[in-house]
């Protein structure tokens, strides 16, 4: 399927800004064989006084920008086309979850994509007995690492709200557990929480969701919002797994991925300083829809849950 995507993120200030500094991770990633960036455009009024692009530790596309003083407000523009796969569901390969740390001690590299990384804390994903109780509880009877996953990711959903009134993006996992409810970043910080406790390496990642409407309602253009998932290691052979526990599924064609890193803090879509004083509001609106244009030819797709790790980087 080919994807037309635009992203618009804006902001305003009561006051003249200083000059920053700001980090975009927004595009989406090229990633053989799962999804191809056929084209794509990052637009900044006012424009940056300097601009480059590099690549970081964890595989994902960086923007740099040096933004000029005395801006009253400010507009982000991403405007790509995607080729994204349709996988299938693979038979599960994965190992029983005992037999899991086994496997995960004969991975000595530490590279980007190393399962290492990413079973331990992280700066906004730190141990909690709750939830790891609960991802305990409802990953007891799984007999593999894969239905492990799906296990817990259908029981987040289930003992979750989806409200994004509830928590802002700082809110620690732990909380919005506690209070349950909150957005796809909560449950995906959450659901990383709980596979971590049960020694299962899992990973944030960032990126796009197409949403379609109820029957015979019309599509709000610009009404979505970046979404966020996980992706978790289940063995040598099974590799990197993806599950969205927001919507209860394995991540599929209608997921276009931007990148990925311990929690949000690696992936966030801005981030960086910006010198104001007075107040300021954000907005950014998400618009996804399928590509009029017509592929030559799609390569074959992989086994369906499985997700390519970023390039290595030693």
């Amino acid at each position: 399927m080919i994807y037309d995507l635009k992203l618009v993120i804006a902001y305003e200030f009561d006051r003249p800004t200083g000059g920053g500094r700001q980090h975009l991770r927004i595009t989406p990633a090229d990633l053989p064989g799962l999804q191809s960036l056929l084209s794509h455009e990052i637009s900044i009024s006012p424009p940056p006084k300097e601009r480059r692009s590099f690549t970081d530790f964890w595989g994902t596309e960086v923007t740099e920008l040096v933004l000029p003083p005395g801006m009253t407000d400010c507009k982000i523009t991403l405007k790509a086309r995607v080729l994204r796969q349709d996988p299938e569901m693979g038979l599960d390969i994965s190992p029983a979850p005992v037999a899991l740390a086994t496997e995960l001690a004969e991975v000595t590299r530490l590279g980007s994509a190393s399962p290492q990384h990413f079973l331990t804390a992280s700066p906004r994903i730190a141990p909690d007995a709750a939830i790891a109780a609960f991802a305990a509880k409802a990953m007891a009877a799984a007999p593999t690492v894969q239905s492990a996953i799906e296990a817990l990711g259908r029981a987040l959903h289930g003992h979750m709200t989806f409200d994004p009134k509830a928590t802002e993006v700082d809110t620690p996992p732990a909380v919005a557990f506690a209070l349950r409810r909150g957005v796809c970043q909560d449950l995906a910080q959450i659901m990383i929480a709980g596979l971590r406790s049960q020694g299962i390496p899992a990973a944030y990642v960032a990126g796009y969701l197409r949403t379609l409407p109820p029957p015979g309602k019309p599509r709000l253009e610009g009404a979505d919002a970046m979404h966020a998932w996980v992706a978790a290691w289940a063995g040598v052979q099974a590799g990197w797994l993806a599950y969205d526990p927001t919507n209860a599924c394995w991540v599929a064609a209608d997921h276009l991925i931007v990148g990925q890193g311990r929690d949000y803090g690696d992936v966030a879509p801005v981030v960086g300083s910006l010198r104001t004083e007075g107040g300021q509001r954000g907005s950014h609106a998400v618009d996804l829809v399928a590509s009029s244009a017509k592929s030559a030819a799609s390569p074959p797709a992989p086994s369906p849950a499985a997700v390519p790790p970023p390039p290595q980087r030693q």
